[in-house]
């Protein structure tokens, strides 16, 4: 019989993998507490991101997998997490209240980077994480409307420099359509539509958040390369659908982050594939696999496919996005799967993400 022990029960974990990393419990240095007595163990995990959609999933698959292992006949396991500030580009100052900022960029418009944002966002929350979502397209704000937050809604003001963030739906929120109104076209060049972005990002007295999503603008111009000298981001994610000239434009972005420092977290693949509401046949209208070819290409994760759904745009125009109005659903559970594995790959950009090892307790009563 294996003598049941530190190395024994360590080689055990070792062979479970972290639920969104791919490599073993050990390795990925998420294992806090280990206790043994006699035959049984008691085992903390704590992620460095937010996971209660699997929360109790893989505490019960970890402990199944101890328990198959001779001589353990019972094993505790308990999940937890805590979100660390990541690193960010050298010579930029963080943003008070902010722990990580991830940038969701596309190439090209009509990809569905909006709708994907604040999903994101509201998935990460669901998740338990704090979040926050800034509308980076000065031009043409769309997430007031998204989130449902009534027209006229204004920020109220903060001490005597900054305003406080509009709340719907758990996170908190600001952009140029809560300043103008649905009449006001904002008819600026870009170095003052840059201006504007730092404002709304500096100026919001954001609540101790641990992911600011900030929905950016299609392309690569004046506001991207602002985001990427004056904003501590954290990483970008790419949003593309399947299609030749949409993957075209998605690969500019990723070589315009390569260029500026920033990390690219991975990818996702909107619209993917429709299925017929009347005969349940699936087609893939805009292509097959891009999202995968692009992703392989530059050597980051496909974080997921999304459908082309009439439900995800019907909900995000009437201002509950599908993660709020069908949150036990199929598609929410697609884009909390992705904000798992986001918030994952942001975890590997963290401040001192490399010293954390795991505690052993031992005792024989």
């Amino acid at each position: 019989m294996n003598e049941l022990n530190r190395a024994y029960v360590e080689q055990a974990l070792e062979q479970i993998a972290e639920p969104c990393l791919n490599i073993g419990l050990l390795s990925a240095g998420v294992i806090k507490d280990i206790s043994i007595n006699r035959d049984c163990v008691a085992v903390t995990i704590r992620l460095a991101y937010p996971a209660a959609g699997i929360q109790s999933s893989f505490c019960r698959q970890v402990s199944e997998a101890l328990e198959s292992t001779a001589p353990i006949t019972r094993a505790d396991v308990s999940l937890t997490w805590h979100v660390p500030k990541a690193q960010v580009q050298d010579g930029i100052e963080g943003i008070s209240g902010v722990k990580n900022v991830i940038a969701v960029a596309s190439g090209k418009g009509g990809v569905g980077k909006s709708t994907t944002s604040v999903n994101i966002a509201l998935a990460l929350a669901a998740e338990g994480g704090r979040v926050g979502i800034l509308d980076a397209d000065i031009y043409g704000p769309s997430q007031q409307l998204m989130l449902g937050v009534a027209e006229g809604t204004r920020p109220r003001p903060h001490g005597e420099t900054k305003m406080e963030p509009i709340s719907a739906y758990g996170i908190e929120s600001m952009s140029m359509a809560y300043l103008v109104t649905e009449q006001t076209p904002m008819v600026w060049r870009g170095p003052m539509a840059s201006g504007a972005l730092v404002q709304l990002l500096t100026q919001t007295a954001w609540d101790n958040l641990d992911y600011l999503i900030i929905d950016m603008p299609p392309g690569t111009g004046d506001i991207q390369l602002t985001l990427s000298q004056k904003v501590p981001v954290t990483g970008a994610l790419i949003v593309t659908t399947p299609q030749d000239i949409a993957l075209l434009d998605a690969k500019k972005g990723i070589e315009m982050f390569h260029k500026v420092g920033v990390p690219v977290l991975g990818v996702v693949e909107n619209m993917a594939v429709h299925t017929c509401s009347q005969c349940g046949h699936t087609e893939h209208i805009f292509g097959d696999g891009g999202g995968q070819r692009i992703a392989a290409d530059y050597g980051v994760e496909l974080m997921g496919a999304l459908p082309l759904s009439l439900a995800i745009r019907q909900q995000t125009d009437e201002g509950k996005p599908t993660v709020v109005a069908d949150p036990d659903g199929a598609i929410a559970a697609t884009y909390r799967a992705i904000a798992r594995k986001l918030a994952a790959q942001v975890s590997l950009k963290a401040e001192g993400a490399a010293s954390m090892f795991p505690e052993i307790a031992m005792s024989d009563d």
